[in-house]
């Protein structure tokens, strides 16, 4: 179901549809730690210009048949790189997001590689854990999707994880 999916740089004209894509107050909720008004399109272009503008972020629309379903992207937070991705939730259960990001770490030479995720975002964990990422501590942090604290995983795909997917 999933080797279609592609990953491309993001277009200008792809912003739109990843706009559209995070209007679904149940996707807001689920990720919890995204934008503090996700109708706010100034505020979305913006943060778009400015990760697509950093040589640092590695920033891919996730394709199928051209259509774009998502995206998935790679960045820095301090010494660290992360990975974050969304999926256009008409499109979840279909195993793009997992597709997604294993197709993001097979660019990325670095290792360990970070993510976090909300501790009952039960999907997002899966797709981490079937990447090769495992728990590696905890946090908790404002997540403006809900308007509260919440709780998280904190993850790490180590390098001895990613040399064994690769056998």
């Amino acid at each position: 179901m999933t080797a279609d999916l592609q990953l491309r740089p993001v277009r200008d004209d792809d912003l739109s549809v990843l706009f559209g894509h995070q209007q679904d107050p149940q996707a807001n909720w689920m990720a919890a730690f995204g934008p503090a008004d996700p109708t706010d399109r100034a505020a979305f272009d913006a943060h778009w210009a400015r990760i697509r503008a950093d040589p640092r972020n590695v920033v891919r629309a996730a394709t199928v048949a051209g259509e774009v379903v998502g995206y998935v992207t790679a960045f820095p937070v301090e010494e660290r790189t992360e990975v974050s991705y969304w999926i256009d939730p008409t499109r979840w259960g279909r195993g793009y997001a997992t597709a997604a990001l294993a197709a993001l770490l097979r660019e990325l030479p670095q290792r360990p590689v970070h993510a976090r995720a909300a501790k009952d975002n039960r999907a997002s964990l899966a797709v981490l854990r079937k990447c090769g990422f495992v728990v590696v501590g905890e946090d908790s942090g404002y997540a403006a999707g809900r308007g509260t604290e919440v709780e998280e995983w904190v993850l790490e795909l180590p390098a001895e994880a990613a040399d064994q997917r690769n056998h």
